[in-house]
């Protein structure tokens, strides 16, 4: 027999998890935990829990534009081991900067499009000084001949 959820059992702790920069496809991973689809069928019955998912998922955002800012201040150390043509191994202790680059950029492109208007790249189309675009069409009529070409 399949395994009935409540809702109010879980909303409440899906709604922490989110806020906390967690996704909620990694929350239903878990060992009896509630689907992906069902959540999503509780938030479509329920305005209030919808919005209050909508919120949690914003704060969640936030979370993660933050931890960007720890990767980036945090060393991380890690070995890289080269091997030579002679058969031996080098290994250097040293920062993992271009995995911690990786880390960041992909936070950074998930939150443009999860949400563009907070995190997305503004582009801003203006005219001079800020103001309104201004568009101007102008019309040349050019006389070709005569309007008579018979006499």
């Amino acid at each position: 027999m399949a395994k009935r959820y409540n809702p109010a059992d879980y909303l409440p702790e899906i709604h922490a998890w989110v806020e906390s920069g967690k996704t909620l496809r990694a929350y239903c991973r878990q060992v009896g935990k509630p689907s992906y689809g069902l959540v999503y069928d509780w938030l479509e019955r329920d305005a209030e829990a919808n919005s209050r998912f909508a919120h949690a998922r914003d704060l969640g955002e936030d979370q993660i534009a933050q931890e960007c800012l720890e990767i980036a201040d945090t060393t991380q150390l890690g070995e890289i081991v080269t091997q030579k043509g002679d058969g031996s191994t080098e290994i250097k202790q040293a920062d993992m900067i271009e995995h911690r680059k990786l880390r960041i950029e992909t936070r950074l492109k998930l939150l443009a499009k999860w949400n563009p208007r907070k995190y997305g790249d503004k582009v801003e189309h203006t005219g001079p000084g800020g103001g309104p675009i201004q568009a101007a069409v102008t019309v040349e009529f050019v006389k070709t001949g005569s309007a008579d070409s018979n006499t």
